[in-house]
Formats: structure tokens, sequence, C-alpha cells
């Protein structure tokens, strides 16, 4: 429905829904609205992140030493090599789209469906990539010890290179009980679950193998983690509260907790973002299966979606440098 503007002379047209402005139609119109206002929301979660990353650079992980596994290779050090892996195939997807809106375009309906299929597959992939990232990252590798203080200890041996709390530490004939609700102590600060190890046991383990040394989460000059003396070591080790295990919303084991934090909740809106893309792009797939476009003539919403899914991948290139790479 059309709306008119009546003037003294003559009547008005104003847009209707049609082919105008910019020779666009309303529904990529809005489609471009959505994308603006989204990537508004994206930059103030980076620009969070870049300012707070700044704040606490001293004590901000590096990535290298965060994001190291590879499906199937468990215990070999690939830092980054999974999340390029991820990049390249969200990327890929991103040409098949591509190729999928040309073929709409020439109204060939088997390769907008093949190339749409391969689009989802590629979506699909990186989604549970993500997942299996996330497993990792709140699983952890190494583990850690944090001070009262709040400062984050790990350990190395005498090389540098990172020690696990399971290589050295050792079981003491104490009772450790997990605190629950059913027990009326559910306002105490204890999680509910224990850690693997109690920080008594770090503790002796530490004292029992004298090769070791503590590296704290501040930053070097030369952006190397700072490895304290042994005496030095065994004085922080001494204010030790917890142990830490992976990482929540509450401790992370890889340095400042702010990290984790923006990891998770940008990682995860992203996330999120892909697999709405993904459910959309299945609805367009079966679609284009019953011949619903080709009965138009046009291959219109297979372009609109196509939209959305570039917009999805440029976002994560630049979580990607954000997080990974900067």
């Amino acid at each position: 429905m059309e709306a008119t503007v009546t003037t003294a002379n003559n009547e008005e047209k104003t847009w209707g829904g049609g082919n105008e402005p910019l020779g666009a139609s309303y529904g990529k119109m809005m489609m471009w609205f959505f994308i603006v206002s989204d990537a508004l929301t994206f930059s103030g979660f980076l620009a969070a992140y870049g300012f707070s990353r700044f704040k606490f650079i001293e004590t901000w992980p590096l990535a290298d030493e965060v994001f190291t596994h590879f499906p199937f290779l468990h215990g070999v050090e690939a830092p980054m090599y999974y999340v390029a892996l991820m990049t390249f195939i969200l990327i890929f997807s991103s040409v098949t789209m591509v190729l999928a809106v040309d073929a709409g375009h020439h109204l060939k309906k088997t390769k907008v469906a093949i190339y749409m299929f391969l689009t989802i597959i590629g979506g699909l992939i990186f989604v549970g990539s993500q997942a299996w990232e996330w497993k990792n990252f709140i699983k952890g590798e190494y583990g850690a010890v944090e001070t009262a203080g709040g400062s984050l200890l790990q350990f190395v041996d005498a090389s540098g290179k990172r020690v696990a709390l399971e290589e050295f530490a050792v079981k003491l004939p104490e009772q450790r009980h997990a605190l629950t609700r059913s027990e009326g102590k559910w306002f105490m600060e204890d999680a509910e679950t224990l850690p693997t190890y109690s920080v008594a046991e770090i503790q002796a383990g530490f004292k029992a193998h004298p090769d070791l040394l503590v590296r704290t989460e501040t930053l070097t000059e030369k952006k190397k983690k700072t490895i304290l003396s042994r005496a030095d070591s065994e004085t922080r080790l001494s204010t030790a509260k917890y142990v830490v295990e992976g990482a929540n919303l509450t401790r992370n084991e890889y340095g400042s907790k702010l990290f984790a934090d923006f990891f998770f909740f940008i990682t995860g809106f992203h996330g999120f973002h892909v697999f709405s893309g993904v459910i959309i792009n299945i609805i367009i797939f079966f679609n284009v299966l019953l011949g619903t476009y080709e009965k138009r003539r046009s291959y219109e919403m297979v372009e609109k979606v196509g939209l959305y899914w570039h917009f999805v991948d440029l976002v994560w290139v630049f979580v990607f440098t954000v997080f990974y790479l900067v």
C-alpha cells in the first residue's frame, strides 16, 4: 500500500515498499538496516574488549597459550591452528553463498540447492567447532592457583615449559567436602564442585619437586610471563587460596578474568548469529527444493539471506583478529 502526499498543485507518491529508494526492494532495505544496527552492537562489544585489554595489558592471556588444541591430536601443541581452520571454513561458506546467489540470478534451481547445502554444512562445522573450543577452554589444560590477593600463579619447569597440576600434585590423607544447598551451606562462597586437588596438595607437590618454578600472569617487556626464582616461588605459593582449573565467569587459569567474560559473551553472541543463520539457510534450502522461488521467478530471498551470512562472516574476521591475532 502506497502513502501519498497532497500538495496544492499535484499529488506525489512516497515510497510504499516498492523498488525505491536506491533501487532496492523493501526486504533488502530492512536487511541492511538490521545489519547496520547489529554491526554497531558488535562494534561496541569489541571496543569494550579493547579498552579492557589495554587497561589490564600486563595480565592479559596470550592467545598462543590458550588456544592450542586440535581435534584428535591430544597433547600436541598446535597454537591457533584449529581457530585458523574454523575461520577458513566460515569464509569458504561465504564463497558458496555467493555462488548460490549468482545461480539464483540465473534461475538455476539445482545449483542454488547445492551451494546452499554446502553453506549449511560449513555453518554447522563452524558452530560445532566453536562448541568444541568452548569445552576445552572451560576444562583447561594445566591448571593454576589463585592467591588471596587475586593473582594467578602457574607452574613451569627449569626450561620455562608449562607443567600441569597433575604432574606434581600429591594426594594427602585429608577429607574435602563439597558444599551443597541441601546441607544448608549454599550461602557460602565455596563452589559446589571441588577441584581435583586442594591447595595443600599443590603446595606439598611443589615442595617435593625442587625443579619447579612459579610463573605469574604479569607480562614482561618481551611479552613473556614472569618466572620467579625458587625462593620467591615458595613465598608466593604460600599465599595460595584457590585451585583454578579451566575458565568460567568467576576464575580463569589463563590470566585476567575479564578475558574469559569477554570470550564467552562475544564468541557466544557471534555463535548465536551463525546458528540462527544456519536455521534460516535450512528453511530457504527446503523452499528452493520445493520450487517456491522457481514459481516466483525470483530468488531474492536467497540474496537477502546471503547478505546476513556475509555479515556474520565479516564480523568473525574482526573477532578473530581482536581475540586471536592482536
